[in-house]
Order: C-alpha cells, then sequence, then structure tokens
C-alpha cells in the first residue's frame, strides 16, 4: 500500500522538521507540505496535491489530525471523500488508522459530532434570523443604495440624462441593480416602506 504523507505549518516561522520525520518513519514514500498556511483554507497547493496524487488502495499520512484541517466539518467531509474513492487515512498522533476497524470507528463517531455541529449552527442561526426580524431588522443580502441615494440616481437618470452606467460607477453598483431598482419603482414597489433599498441594521 502506498503511503502518501502530508505537512503542514501555519506561519513561516514555524519547522516541519518534525512532521516530515514522523511521516518518513511511518513509511511515506513521498511526502507533500504547506508552510504558512492556515487550516481553515480548505483548499491548499500542498495538500490538493496530495489528495490528486492518492490512488485507490493507498493511504494519506498526516503527524497529527489539526494538520489536516481546523474544523471538524471539513475534516470530516475530506475523510468522507478519501472513503468514496477507496483511500485510507492515518493520523499518527491519535493513532486513527481507517484501514482498521478501530479506525473507522473513530471515524464514525467524528461524524456523528460534525453532525451534531451543524445541526448547532442551523439552530443558532435560525434563533437569530427570528430575534433580528423581531426585532424589526432586515434579513438578507446587504442592500446597495439608502432611499436618498436611489432618489439622486433616479434624478441624474430622468432629469439630468446621465447613462445608468455612469450612474453605477458612481455608487459603485453595478448598472444591473439602478436598472433593477428603478424597474421596481416603475412598477409601484414603495421602496422606502417596503425597505428594499434602505441599509439595514446588523445582527
Amino acid at each position: 500500500m502506498e503511503k502518501i504523507g502530508y505537512a503542514r505549518v501555519s506561519t513561516d516561522e514555524q519547522n516541519l522538521d518534525l512532521q516530515i520525520r514522523a511521516l518518513e518513519e511511518a513509511g511515506c514514500t513521498q511526502i507533500f507540505r504547506d508552510h504558512g498556511v492556515s487550516g481553515c483554507h480548505a483548499h491548499r497547493p500542498g495538500l490538493d496535491d496530495a489528495l490528486g496524487h492518492l490512488g485507490v488502495g493507498s493511504k494519506l499520512v498526516v503527524w497529527r489530525l489539526d494538520r489536516l484541517g481546523r474544523s471538524l466539518i471539513n475534516l470530516i467531509n475530506l475523510l468522507d471523500e478519501l472513503g468514496r474513492r477507496n483511500i485510507r487515512f492515518c493520523s499518527l498522533t491519535e493513532n486513527i488508522d481507517t484501514s482498521y476497524a478501530g479506525g473507522k470507528l473513530v471515524f464514525h463517531m467524528m461524524a456523528v459530532l460534525a453532525e451534531f455541529e451543524r445541526s448547532l449552527i442551523s439552530e443558532r442561526t435560525r434563533a437569530g434570523i427570528a430575534a433580528a426580524r423581531a426585532r424589526g431588522q432586515h434579513i438578507g443580502r446587504p442592500f446597495s443604495l439608502s432611499q436618498d441615494e436611489f432618489n439622486e440616481a433616479k434624478r441624474l437618470i430622468s432629469e439630468d440624462g446621465m447613462r445608468v452606467d455612469d450612474v453605477a460607477e458612481r455608487y459603485n453598483v453595478h448598472s444591473q441593480t439602478i436598472r433593477r431598482l428603478l424597474r421596481q419603482n416603475a412598477a409601484g414597489i414603495n421602496l422606502a416602506d417596503r425597505r428594499l433599498i434602505a441599509r439595514p441594521l446588523k445582527i
């Protein structure tokens, strides 16, 4: 079984030697590395190269689980992808090896915890939205223009004859945003009352 190692440190000042030595002792024939890259990023040059090199029946080896990623959800997603590709995984420090039943059990326990974390995040998000709506705050994509800005933009176009693209550039928005707001206004939508373009309060 081919063993491919992956090592990472998050700052340029840190040293990879400890991880490299442990991976070599574990029998890794190739070691891919990321130097000065945070584990919060799902895509990293060294990790992407390692994943691209792994074939069916091979094994990805890391010195410690947090070298692969800092988020439990991202870790589970990555390990699940490896499993679908029939690639094994091993973390030396935690003694997790999905080649064996014990390692698979640990992985499934981690998956349950990740699902619990997803549920907590979803529940907190729903509670935050409900609380914000109860306070009369806007929920959704941030608005691009205030009511006063829209009124001025409309005047510049209808009375001064400015091009929509020029008005959009002045307010640092896309021209389609201006056109959409003009269509809504022409359709009789009360922009101020429905707060379609008023700036939202932060949740």
